[in-house]
């Protein structure tokens, strides 16, 4: 059966730091997206402690759902959305992630947001910490690598697992945890900011400090898992990560040590623990080679044990190659992390290997590892799309590469693998993560912003709106 679950839940996804902008309004602090320039695919966006006057900062305004919230709701359930994947802002709940008492402005308007949007029957798929946090605590414990985040993250946890028990189901710990095992993950995703820093892609990278900072969020992740498991039992709690599929270049056995080498460090590491509940064997000998030494408090192995995630949750973009000596190969860009120019895919305008089959080949290898349901929670093209005088835009380029990966997925499901959802990327156009531009676009929806700054913010339907309602309507059937 090559057919999707009747209640799959079609969606799209988004994140607080790069489409909710008004990162000052209603008593929000500064988050550390709030504390990047912007950038381009050739030049990267720099990370200031202080802002910079006429600098700027694209996560401040993004695409000011914050302002249009109910009019791109509406049109999310005008394609017919099951679900929205959206983060909360930490800063609009806690402003410098230390106070006592949450900040109720905020609070407030994710009410309305959620109200919003079972209105219209869609479900809220909420990511809780989403590459932000507050800038207060990168400033007072250099970000996760303090331990005091910790509890810091469970009152915030506590707040609005309470608030919004009634209005969300599905709850995310932390989006990519897995960014963590690489430099630029430092500030991305832990709140790192070493001394030297300022290039996000080159950021000053200290090993020990960035794994100790990633065992904290493993901590906090299972903290936040075990309390919803015991007091808000009809939730569930699920992981997310940055799957980047590395198959060997060659058939080199060299090659393919290389390549289960960096799937098991790069893909298998994180969810082995939020999974299975421990560290894997093979992270022992990676940090023996690397001299780092990871600190646990007594009760950190059985909280990790007892915080085990309900569902598996993923990205997936890309595939690359891996080669043992890749001196003379050509190299590709990639999410997190690049690799070999693979002779049998094409590449996207920012040179990301498109490869759809790779999508069928990972949702297996995932299911049969942990055999929990598994929703694909990103995936989609970012291309330059234009917009047409009439103000639509012909992105058949997206319509493609979407229909090639759903086409997968429903392969994926008569393998035997258990789907849940599917919610692509950026299903309204919005800031980078990566580089700050509004120019790498990959929504359904066009916004009318620029990479200076500029535009209306009108929103317009491409031709990839009306195909995906469709996909929608026939629940896949009609590609």
């Amino acid at each position: 059966m090559r057919e999707l679950r009747p209640d799959f839940l079609w969606g799209g996804a988004v994140a607080a730091n790069q489409y909710e902008g008004a990162w000052d309004v209603d008593g929000k602090g500064p988050s550390t997206s709030d504390m990047c320039t912007n950038g381009t695919h050739t030049t990267p966006k720099r990370i200031t402690r202080e802002w910079e006057e006429g600098t700027l900062y694209p996560s401040r305004e993004a695409i000011d759902f914050y302002h249009h919230y109910k009019e791109d709701i509406a049109l999310f359930a005008e394609m017919g959305f099951k679900v929205f994947r959206l983060s909360i802002a930490w800063t609009r709940i806690f402003p410098t992630g230390m106070e006592e008492e949450p900040n109720e402005a905020g609070l407030a308007f994710y009410d309305r947001v959620f109200d919003e949007c079972l209105k219209y029957g869609m479900e809220p798929l909420v990511t809780i910490s989403h590459y932000e946090m507050p800038f207060g605590l990168t400033k007072a414990y250099n970000g996760w690598a303090g331990r005091e985040c910790i509890d810091h993250f469970m009152r915030y946890c506590q707040v609005i697992f309470d608030r919004y028990q009634n209005k969300v189901k599905y709850w995310l710990t932390f989006n990519e945890i897995n960014a963590g095992v690489q430099s630029m993950g430092n500030f991305l995703s832990l709140g790192i900011l070493n001394e030297g820093t300022e290039n996000f892609v080159n950021q000053v990278d200290i090993p020990q400090l960035r794994f100790q900072g990633l065992h904290h969020q493993f901590v906090a992740s299972a903290k936040a898992v075990k309390l919803a498991h015991e007091k808000y039992p009809q939730f569930l709690m699920g992981n997310m990560i940055c799957f980047i599929t590395s198959y060997p270049f060659t058939c080199n056995p060299d090659d393919i040590l290389e390549a289960q080498k960096q799937m098991q460090m790069t893909n298998w590491f994180c969810s082995d623990i939020q999974v299975r509940g421990e560290y894997p064997a093979y992270a022992e000998r990676y940090f023996e080679e690397k001299q780092i030494r990871i600190h646990m408090e007594p009760g950190d192995e059985e909280i990790l044990r007892e915080g085990c995630v309900d569902f598996y949750t993923f990205s997936y973009y890309m595939s690359t190659c891996v080669a043992k000596n890749p001196t003379d190969e050509a190299s590709v860009a990639g999410n997190l992390a690049g690799g070999l120019k693979n002779p049998y895919l094409k590449a996207s305008d920012w040179g990301w290997q498109i490869d759809p089959k790779g999508l069928r080949y990972t949702l297996n290898e995932i299911y049969n590892r942990y055999n929990i349901p598994l929703m694909v929670v990103e995936n989609g093209l970012g291309a330059k799309d234009i917009l047409n005088p009439d103000k639509t835009v012909d992105d058949d380029y997206r319509i493609n590469y979407l229909r090639q990966h759903i086409e997968q997925m429903k392969e994926a499901v008569a393998d035997g693998v258990d789907l849940m959802g599917y919610t692509p990327w950026g299903c309204i156009d919005l800031v980078s993560a990566s580089t700050g531009e509004m120019a790498k676009r990959y929504g359904f929806i066009y916004v009318d912003k620029y990479d200076d700054g500029t535009g209306t913010l009108e929103r317009y339907r491409k031709k990839s709106f009306y195909w995906y309602q469709k996909v929608i309507q026939t629940n896949g059937a009609e590609l």
